[in-house]
């Protein structure tokens, strides 16, 4: 009777559950069919672009239904894409109906060059003659950096402003695995391949140092450059206000540096508003935010893809094929391949966000991108990060365009495998084996590597990191000892790159689009994205198992979940790797 209520109970748990997942899934369903069918929407004159950018921004905007319904109903913000946000301040510059854009990003989580992609598109859209204003309780350094474009840029009363420099910290795990007894077996090629030094370190190594130094002195200098024009500022005089530290600044000496136009609460912002857009102060202005303007076509415009060629963006972002997320080498080859015979896409731009990771992967995608570019123009552009398997895939490309403040480079290849004898024997696990040739257990982990698997692991490493300079010699058509120079796993920003002739042009996705239909000779031409997106019966099987922890994970832990994502993808690591240093987060 007791074997019968367990299984009862357990056929009755089952059922709920699927039962939970059936109805919850039935009205997502329902709800994005009731959304997409909406008509189109209405824009009144006068009427203002909301920019919300508090929270993370990706590169494509969310199509999670399940990620937008948690932030529905808990009032957070759906993470925000880079291409849906450039789009909307585009047509917002063309539509006469919007009046001006406002601008709240105090809290933005993204890397310096996504936000110089929108800082440019905000400047373009005020030398249509419209206006930006930006409000915020508090400025992070990144959202003061968006944010230091507008024509005025109010601070709560009682708010904070971060504006102090750069800082890049990073966690050393020596200690620790050494008291667990697990030792870190390295291999790499590469004096400035520093992804491995948090495992078998305490500090950072000089040359890891230094090139740390390098990259954010060149970073930090483009801010000052870039938010001193804005402001009309020196930038000298910008670099002593920082050092100052604005963030514990009197409100007097906050404003004497020039950084803000003054402090307001949010209710007195919006009556500043009302006065420019004509709208009288017991009246609600007339608002739309970036998804609803989506929906808009212009008048006297022709609409979303009548145009016959065609230019296929191709995104490639986070870490390859290190686990689950990410860019997974199959699907990405494979989207390539399919758009290069596709015969009405004249020309592919690679957009490329991405750490780098498996060195098999990045040879894989390479491959594709080569075949491609026999075939049509390929145009790379460069997000927040193209580094190490990020530069690797990239190099094959027609031509290379990146931001000032991206980071690239990092040619470099290592591997490193844990020996947990240490662990077992704490815990009183020994073990023993039988082998029939000299590498039968190779690579085995309960135990350290002989000379001989020494030796041939370092071989391994050297020959691959022999075929990365030989991959980035003949993209970039100079020889494999000029690569080597500036190779040695060294990281460098954009405008470093572009001087060791590393990438071809300073900018973002609309100057790459622009290269691209040049080579292609296109006037007119329509964008196509791909991958493309999943249909709304796919995305709520997909959010249903991955988007809740995804969510839950964002809002317990912040900026720091990309740490526990990079932690994950360590689990399913390709031995060789070529991977930027450490998990790059600057401040």
């Amino acid at each position: 009777m007791s074997k019968f209520l367990k299984y009862f109970l357990a056929v009755l748990l089952g059922s709920m559950v699927s039962a939970l997942f059936f109805v919850l899934g039935l009205f997502m369903f329902i709800g994005i069919l009731a959304a997409s069918s909406g008509g189109e929407v209405k824009v009144a004159d006068n009427s203002l672009l909301i920019l919300d950018l508090n929270g993370p921004i990706t590169e494509r905007s969310s199509q999670d239904p399940f990620e937008q319904i948690i932030a529905e109903l808990t009032g957070d913000v759906a993470p925000a894409g880079l291409n849906e946000v450039l789009a909307a301040i585009k047509k917002a510059g063309e539509d006469e109906r919007i009046k001006g854009i406002y601008m709240e990003s105090g809290l933005t989580m993204a890397g310096y060059a996504t936000l110089e992609e929108i800082r440019n598109a905000l400047i373009e859209f005020r030398a249509t003659g419209k206006f930006v204003y930006s409000f915020a309780p508090v400025y992070t350094q990144k959202a003061y950096y968006l944010a230091s474009v507008a024509d005025k840029v109010y601070l709560n009363p009682a708010g904070m402003l971060d504006f102090q420099g750069l800082s890049a910290v990073y966690s050393f795990y020596k200690g620790t695995l050494e008291k667990l007894g697990i030792e870190m077996q390295v291999f790499k090629h590469g004096e400035f391949k520093s992804a491995v030094e948090p495992y078998i370190l305490e500090k950072m190594s000089d040359e890891a140092r230094l090139q740390s130094e390098v990259y954010l002195g060149s970073i930090w200098d483009h801010i000052l450059e870039k938010v001193a024009a804005a402001r009309g500022l020196d930038p000298e005089a910008l670099n002593q206000s920082a050092s100052g530290a604005p963030v514990m600044m009197s409100d007097e000496d906050l404003l004497a540096t020039g950084l803000i136009d003054g402090f307001r609460y949010k209710d007195e912002v919006l009556s500043e508003l009302k006065v420019l857009t004509d709208t009288d102060e017991k009246d609600d202005l007339e608002a739309l935010s970036v998804g609803s303007y989506s929906k808009v076509y212009l008048p006297g415009k022709k609409k979303k893809g009548l145009e016959k060629n065609k230019i296929a963006v191709i995104y490639a972002e986070g870490a390859i094929d290190n686990g689950s997320g990410g860019i997974q080498s199959d699907k990405l080859s494979r989207t390539i391949r399919e758009a290069r015979r596709d015969s009405s896409i004249q020309a592919i731009v690679l957009r490329i966000n991405s750490p780098g990771g498996s060195g098999l992967g990045s040879e894989i995608i390479w491959r594709e991108v080569k075949l491609a570019k026999e075939t049509k123009p390929v145009v790379v552009s460069m997000g927040d990060l193209a580094a190490s398997g990020g530069y690797y895939i990239a190099c094959a490309a027609d031509s290379i365009v990146a931001h000032p403040n991206t980071l690239t480079g990092s040619i470099g290849v290592f591997g490193m495998l844990p020996n947990t004898q240490g662990l077992l024997n704490k815990i009183g696990v020994t073990t023993d084996r039988v082998t029939t040739n000299d590498f039968s257990d190779f690579p085995a982990l309960d135990r350290p590597f002989n000379a001989s698997e020494k030796a041939l692991m370092q071989a391994y490493i050297e020959r691959f990191y022999g075929i990365f300079l030989q991959r980035c010699a003949d993209g970039r058509n100079t020889t494999v000892e000029a690569i080597d120079e500036v190779g040695e796993g060294r990281v460098w920003s954009g405008a470093n790159a572009l001087e060791l002739k590393l990438v071809d042009k300073l900018g973002g996705i609309n100057e790459a689009l622009a290269i691209a239909a040049g080579m292609a000779k296109l006037e007119d031409f329509r964008v196509v994205e791909l991958p493309e997106v999943l249909d709304p019966f796919q995305q709520i099987m997909k959010s249903l198992s991955e988007g809740a922890s995804t969510h839950l994970g964002r809002q317990i832990l912040g900026e720091h979940y990309r740490t526990l994502q990079t932690i994950g993808e360590w689990q399913n690591t390709y031995p060789v790797q070529a991977r930027l240093p450490f998990d790059l987060e600057l401040n």
